[in-house]
């Protein structure tokens, strides 16, 4: 007995106390019966989990691995999820069940990498602390422990900048506007939609703080960023003599947004990585890992193996003067999407003048493309294996979660002693959540059979075991999520409106399955019965929109169709059904309060000191999901979402534009002028950027009752050819 009191009043480490206020966090009143024990067992991350006198123990070598656990016993033993964002409530049941024998587990890989430069552009520039507390416990529940952390770095280098000599104007023109800074920060893009305003570098630096503090107590090393080369073109005005190059163009940009590059081998390179880094160190501490991109998709000054490698082994070194443990990570996107100029003799020359394990290499696109396959392994530096999952924040169902299991056991066996862990480089949140955890259940050796793996997702999703939602989830595994996301993704709705095609490549339409066999799924859904979670919402409005928004090419092209032929009656009653539709979807997306143009506006708004600074944060939100740059840019709509509000106000006008028109061009015996209509929809966008007309940012109705009217009204149109095909 005296064992167990003296056991009982044991101070609590700081891992032990990180796992209680998460708890009380995500569900204060169950806090009570949960207890946890820090433990180094083995020198492996690790956790248990067992019932003891009514709570539940989890044990585990850090606060890391025992979120693990803790997650583990949420989805499997009380069907249910924490969602990355903050407004999705936890949902318990009413009496926590008790795991009927002990439950073990040891992580298969030790790092395991989260986040992505553009995810803080479709996702994140509007968060505050609050949305960035849940990411971080859903980071931790996933067992991720090396997020990217690039919040705040712009409050650095205004510091660097002002001491090599740059005015306050120079410095924060040469940053562009919140939702574009990854691009600035990856070197792609200067000055666009700037001066940033010097109250957004006083916030994020601030915000960082508590970022990579909170990362820290859950065993995290937060990836902060080091200088890669990247320099404001007025560096040359102080410094003539620096060997200072402008970067290729970029994305379609105008010239005077150019990024300039400052070569490796110059020294004012070195002055620079010492005053960043060590400014940084000071603001932020350090985990001796730093992220460095210098050439992503942008051309080097030189393609010659000698140059690319003196420039590694130089930005190395910068680093290592002033860090002397640190290890640079990199992603290889360069090598998947500029492949016909990284050859492997690029490649090896540039990853071969780093130490050998001091550069760690993330595998960027591993769904489609494995560079690790072309590259014999990296050349035997250390590399993680990564899903990417969704391009833009676009809101299309897409992952080939079958092949990605396969890919991901092929790599644990055959990739090599420098196979170093997974990771994921989503660019935006918002759609098909479940192949995150999918990928991240992979990193421990309690890995399910896939078969088994749905069934509980389906389990969870709906907060019971309800066989018509398994069969449901099933049908998405083996027949709907079979392909990965593309660059460029969008449902036609999303297009600028023509008659043929999609209008610009960043809104392809393809899907890899038949619209009529998601409906079938959606259906399943809505026919499921008693529902208790909001995530059994969440999936029907989000396959709901996916089969809506594939129908609305259907009627695009019976629309295209009835003008070819000069059919007015039809003509007209085609393109009242496609405005009908817009609506309707519009509808059903304003159900959910992560699918809300109007949340996105109102964030980001909210950020702003005066009215002059609120309307900046608005364009620049706005921008960034419609035109994306200046007019007729060609990434325009490379961010489309289906969204409510974005639908109905920007989505909606510009089809109902172009339906009117064509209308009226048959009705007065006169061509379609596809080039004037052009124009004007060009000019409804800038418009429409510059507007600021309101959307709700609050969800209305109920999204069952919602999802069911249109899944019955929609039945018999969508389903039509396959009932002519039976019959």
């Amino acid at each position: 007995m005296l064992i167990v009191l003296c056991s009982s009043c044991k101070e609590s480490t700081e891992d032990e106390k990180a796992m209680q206020q998460m708890v009380e966090r995500l569900f204060p009143e169950y806090a009570s019966q949960f207890s946890f024990e820090q433990s180094e067992k083995i020198d492996k991350d690790w956790y248990e989990i067992e019932a003891q006198g009514g709570t539940v123990r989890i044990r585990g070598n850090n606060a890391n691995s025992m979120a693990v656990g803790l997650n583990y016993y949420l989805n499997h033993y009380c069907l249910t999820s924490v969602s990355w964002y903050v407004n999705d409530t936890v949902e318990m049941p009413e009496v926590l069940p008790m795991p009927p024998a002990k439950i073990t587990s040891t992580a298969r890989c030790k790092n395991r990498f989260f986040l992505n430069y553009c995810t803080f552009g479709y996702t994140m520039p509007w968060w505050t602390w609050k949305d960035w507390e849940r990411l971080i416990d859903w980071m931790a529940l996933n067992g991720i422990n090396m997020p990217l952390a690039i919040t705040g770095q712009e409050s650095v280098w205004y510091r660097v900048w002002t001491k090599l000599g740059l005015t306050d104007e120079e410095i924060r023109n040469y940053f562009t506007g919140p939702a574009h800074l990854p691009w600035h920060r990856m070197s792609n893009l200067d000055y666009w939609q700037g001066p940033l305003p010097k109250e957004w570098l006083d916030t994020q630096e601030a915000l960082q703080k508590q970022i990579v503090a909170r990362e820290r107590q859950f065993n995290m090393r937060p990836i902060l960023p080091a200088f890669a080369g990247h320099v404001p073109s007025e560096l040359k005005r102080i410094y003539p003599e620096a060997k200072i190059s402008r970067m290729s163009s970029w994305g379609g940009f105008e010239d005077k947004y150019r990024s300039h590059f400052l070569d490796p081998l110059d020294p004012l390179f070195a002055t620079i990585q010492k005053e960043f880094l060590e400014e940084q160190t000071k603001l932020f501490g350090t985990d001796h890992i730093y992220g460095a991109d210098p050439f992503n998709e942008v051309a080097p000054p030189s393609w010659e193996p000698e140059f690319l490698a003196n420039c590694s082994k130089h930005i190395y070194q910068s680093m290592t003067h002033v860090d002397p443990d640190a290890t640079w990570l990199q992603m290889t996107w360069l090598f998947y999407i500029d492949r016909h100029l990284w050859t492997n003799e690029r490649v090896e020359a540039f990853l071969k003048a780093v130490p050998q394990d001091k550069l760690l290499l993330l595998d960027y696109y591993c769904e489609n493309t494995e560079v690790w396959k072309q590259t014999d392994r990296y050349f035997g530096q250390p590399y993680l294996w990564c899903y990417l999952g969704n391009f833009g924040g676009n809101t299309m169902l897409a992952g080939n979660t079958k092949e990605v299991g396969k890919r991901i056991e092929n790599v644990y066996t055959n990739g090599g002693e420098n196979f170093s862990g997974l990771g994921s480089t989503l660019e935006g949140f918002d759609v098909n959540p479940f192949m995150y955890e999918y990928v991240f259940s992979k990193a421990w050796d309690c890995n399910l059979p896939d078969s088994v793996w749905i069934e509980q997702l389906a389990d969870r999703r709906i907060g019971l075991r309800n066989q018509q939602m398994r069969r449901a989830w099933k049908l998405l595994y083996d027949s709907i999520y079979t392909a990965p996301a593309a660059l460029g993704q969008g449902t036609l709705m999303n297009a600028r409106p023509c008659l043929k095609g999609n209008g610009n490549w960043t809104t392809t339409p393809t899907v890899a399955y038949s619209n009529e066999t998601l409906f079938e799924v959606w259906e399943m859904l809505l026919e499921a019965g008693e529902h208790r979670h909001s995530t059994y919402e969440y999936d029907v409005v989000n396959i709901g929109r996916q089969v809506l928004g594939n129908y609305f090419g259907k009627l695009r092209d019976e629309f295209a169709e009835a003008y070819s032929r000069k059919q007015l009656p039809l003509l007209k009653q085609k393109g009242a059904e496609m405005k009908q539709l817009l609506r309707d979807v519009d509808t059903l997306l304003s159900t959910q309060s992560s699918f809300l143009l109007g949340k996105w506006i109102e964030d980001a708004r909210s950020l702003g000191i005066d009215e002059a600074s609120k309307n900046y944060y608005e364009e620049n939100a706005r921008t960034i999901v419609s035109t994306w740059g200046d007019k007729d840019q060609s990434l325009n709509d490379y961010a489309n979402r289906t969204w409510g509000g974005l639908v109905s106000g920007y989505y909606a006008p510009r089809w109902e534009m172009f339906i009117d028109e064509v209308i009226r061009s048959v009705s007065n015996k006169q061509p379609f002028y596809a080039d004037a209509f052009h124009q004007r929809v060009t000019q409804f966008e800038i418009d429409w950027v510059k507007s600021h007309e309101r959307y709700p940012s609050e969800p209305v109705g109920n999204a069952v009752e919602i999802a069911t009217l249109l899944m019955n009204k929609y039945k018999d149109s969508i389903l039509k050819e396959k009932h002519n095909e039976n019959n």
